[in-house]
């Protein structure tokens, strides 16, 4: 039941009271991450909001060790090369071996189009290629996906990301109300949209593509950021259900939102410092994923305290106004 004494006259944050704050603090962090995928969404062939990995669109990735470092100009003169030998569109990143093989300094990954079993001769121009700018390149792997298999993945991790905003939302209604669960959705939208927004932005300056672990991320961030509102809206509605004739909806929310600060904040710090340490010292290829989780908590943290409770106090205003009217 719920405590009388906890409404007090001063909260260490006052959701309701500086509102257009942090809903200004939204826009500006999203209005960037908007551009950047309406950029790439007119600029690229496939339209996509992000840069698609080999996941998605198909097509053969060469990790190459190499015992040399290797500078931009480097990478520049080897995209030209391999150009010229007819390797066409070639997309190149370097990355420092993080691995047990101290042999190896950098792998060079060189995603190009579908290379089927008869394609060995375009594998001979790259090493060729690579063998005349760096220090003995040695073929550590090579992934390759169909271009129909990855038009069929990227279908069915869109389906997967539907159902489960379908799930939410038809869970949210059931246990609160629909216009929790739209402001529920809206939180999941916001930070969703945030980490999309992020990769489209490092598509653009860093070439960074996404691939099915960027929609595992998703995934995962979305039940992490619902789990918090839940969290949020639970307390909420048990202390409108006993405080609501004696305090306004904004003071029961300010009360709601800081009796579960601390639980919301401890949760997403132990869980970002598990993330960071994996991000740093993890493995090259699990890196982009990490870094999506770690966008993703922050702002499911951020949206549940500061962008879910606000709407929601908005909501209530609005509701009061009408039935005063």
């Amino acid at each position: 039941m719920a405590n009388p004494n906890l409404i007090k006259s001063s909260y260490l944050i006052d959701v309701v009271k500086h509102r257009w704050h942090y809903l200004l603090i939204s826009i500006a962090i999203l209005i960037p991450c908007i551009l950047a995928m309406f950029y790439l969404m007119f600029t690229q062939p496939n339209h996509a909001p992000v840069k698609l990995g080999i996941d998605f669109t198909g097509g053969t990735i060469l990790q190459y060790g190499v015992n040399n470092s290797i500078t931009p100009d480097q990478i520049s003169k080897i995209r030209s090369e391999l150009e010229q030998s007819g390797v066409s569109n070639p997309v190149i990143q370097n990355m420092s071996n993080t691995g047990s093989d101290k042999q190896i300094k950098n792998i060079i990954s060189i995603k190009t189009r579908f290379m089927g079993e008869k394609n060995n001769d375009r594998i001979d121009k790259i090493t060729m290629v690579l063998s005349q700018n760096t220090d003995a390149p040695q073929l550590i792997s090579t992934t390759s996906v169909g271009p129909t298999l990855g038009k069929e993945l990227l279908k069915n991790s869109l389906a997967a990301l539907l159902l489960a905003f379908l799930g939410i939302v038809i869970y949210i209604s059931f246990r609160f109300q629909a216009d929790y669960a739209i402001i529920a959705l809206a939180a999941l939208f916001h930070d969703a949209l945030f980490v999309v927004g992020v990769f489209a932005i490092l598509g653009i300056l860093y070439n960074v593509q996404v691939d099915s672990l960027f929609i595992t991320a998703i995934l995962t961030v979305v039940g992490f950021s619902v789990h918090d509102t839940i969290v949020v809206f639970d307390r909420i509605r048990e202390n409108n259900r006993f405080l609501a004739k004696k305090y306004t909806s904004g003071e029961i929310i300010n009360a709601s939102v800081n009796q579960t600060l601390a639980r919301s904040v401890n949760t997403s710090l132990t869980t970002l410092l598990t993330l960071i340490a994996l991000y740093f010292f993890g493995g090259e290829t699990t890196k982009d994923f990490v870094l999506a989780m770690i966008l993703g908590i922050i702002a499911g943290t951020y949206s549940s305290i500061f962008f879910a409770s606000v709407l929601l106090a908005w909501d209530k205003e609005i509701k009061a106004k009408k039935a005063n009217a």
